[in-house]
């Protein structure tokens, strides 16, 4: 593949419910007609997955398993557009299996109050098992803390799995977030102790934990759902890989304030919301002491009588968000340029493919609230960069409006990417040299309010 390819398979009737979508039979030939799309004119090979996965590999599968639950009133708890479905997971493995692959690991670090029992469920691992037959399958949850019930004080578990399976990498001044570090200590992660992030990254500091199995692998496949995000416009294939980090806490989201005083958390000038966070950033320095309580219950008090007359987000859930996208392209650099040793090579030590799930996509307030837009799509691409240009076009985006998947066609070190106009997606017989045009096949997805007019295709801001 000399451009970046996007091989694009679509279901045609969405009026069938989830079940009849996530069927066996059509995961099947959507995946191996976008796999075959993505190779035009190679029709050598018997099974499409073995142009890329060879006897006895290790191939590590990082679905998008985010959250157990969707916290979306409107959504009405529906999973369908949540997270990468299993029915799709286990169709991927059923494919890699029969490929030749010689061992699959699966895993991903959802957040940290995500109950794994519950979202890695026993029919799930009946259905593995079933599949996998002789190749060992490994399913592995990447975080180091978990949070039960929700309960900051008492339900905090830290250190859960062992530092030596991840590696620790520090790009320094190389690092996306380098331009924005100034003054220190001003990033942020929702529900985590900003000192433990300012000790992470700062100016000239930029460390990022990740798992080791990426690195071990001969192949990864990377497997997200296709979705709106408040943070970060859309999350597809760049926004997944976030999820092989091991620790939140070397994560930046955003930076405190508002634009006026330096912050991208919201726009302007909100004393309330400045105070809010105040408060949140003591309760944050107490998680796990009774402390914790007191200063949430003073943030969550400040930020209401806020609400009352203004948007009260706190999390950088808008457009104007110029962290998160920075720290997203950070980890795809480490992927393809990291060694074992946690040193950056100047050339490219491996490809990440990805396979999306976009037959029930997320719209509105995603990730964790998410409403289901049918497109009925899979995608396969050699490029994270180029799936997710064609992905906000299928979703009605405009991908130069989203700064994480613009960005990640820039010519910093460490390149992901040289030009959109390398982009060549093609569905059946026909090729779209100009991407644009994909919007063709897909809808009008509704984003995250934050980002409402602004990015859409129509957009007017």
């Amino acid at each position: 593949m000399s451009t970046l390819q996007v091989g694009i398979a679509k279901i045609t009737d969405l009026e069938k419910p989830a079940s009849q979508l996530y069927t066996q039979e059509n995961l099947t030939r959507l995946i191996r007609e976008c796999v075959a799309a993505a190779f035009p004119g190679d029709t050598g090979v018997d099974h499409p997955l073995k142009r890329i996965v060879e006897p006895g590999m290790t191939v590590l599968l990082k679905p998008n398993w985010v959250l157990h639950y969707n916290q979306s009133n409107k959504g009405r708890g529906n999973l369908d557009c949540m997270y990468t479905q299993h029915a799709f997971t286990i169709a991927v493995l059923r494919e890699v299996v029969e490929a030749g692959a010689g061992q699959v690991i699966i895993g991903d670090a959802p957040v940290q109050g995500c109950d794994w029992q519950k979202l890695v469920t026993p029919g799930f691992l009946e259905q593995v098992g079933k599949v996998s037959g002789n190749t060992p399958v490994k399913i592995v949850d990447f975080r180091r803390s978990i949070l039960h019930r929700f309960d900051m004080v008492n339900g905090v578990q830290t250190d859960l799995r062992d530092e030596n399976r991840f590696i620790l990498f520090n790009l320094g001044a190389d690092s996306l977030l380098e331009q924005i570090s100034r003054p220190p200590g001003r990033f942020r992660v929702t529900m985590y102790d900003p000192r433990k992030l300012a000790a992470t990254h700062a100016p000239g500091i930029h460390q990022y934990l990740i798992c080791r199995e990426a690195f071990e692998a001969d192949l990864i496949l990377n497997l997200p759902k296709l979705k709106t995000h408040r943070k970060a416009g859309l999350t597809g294939a760049l926004k997944n890989l976030v999820g092989i980090n091991g620790n939140k806490d070397y994560l930046p989201h955003h930076r405190v304030g508002g634009t006026a005083w330096g912050g991208d958390c919201y726009p302007g000038f909100a004393p309330l919301k400045r105070l809010a966070e105040y408060f949140l950033d003591k309760a944050n320095q107490n998680i796990g002491t009774k402390k914790y309580t007191r200063w949430e219950r003073l943030a969550h008090g400040t930020q209401h009588v806020h609400g009352l007359f203004g948007d009260p987000d706190l999390e950088g859930g808008w457009f104007g968000n110029d962290t998160t996208w920075r720290m997203a392209l950070d980890i795809n650099r480490i992927l393809i340029y990291g060694c074992l040793d946690g040193s950056m090579a100047e050339s490219p030590q491996r490809r990440v493919w990805s396979l999306s799930d976009a037959i029930i996509c997320g719209q509105g307030e995603g990730p964790l609230a998410s409403e289901p837009c049918p497109l009925g799509a899979v995608t396969f691409s050699n490029s994270s960069p180029a799936a997710d240009w064609v992905h906000a076009l299928l979703l009605g985006m405009d991908p130069q409006k989203i700064p994480l998947v613009r960005e990640a066609f820039g010519g910093f070190r460490w390149p992901l990417a040289p030009t959109p106009s390398k982009v060549e997606a093609r569905y059946q017989n026909q090729a779209f040299t100009n991407p644009y045009e994909v919007h063709k096949l897909g809808t009008e997805a509704r984003p995250a309010r934050g980002w409402a007019g602004y990015c859409e295709l129509k957009a007017t801001a």
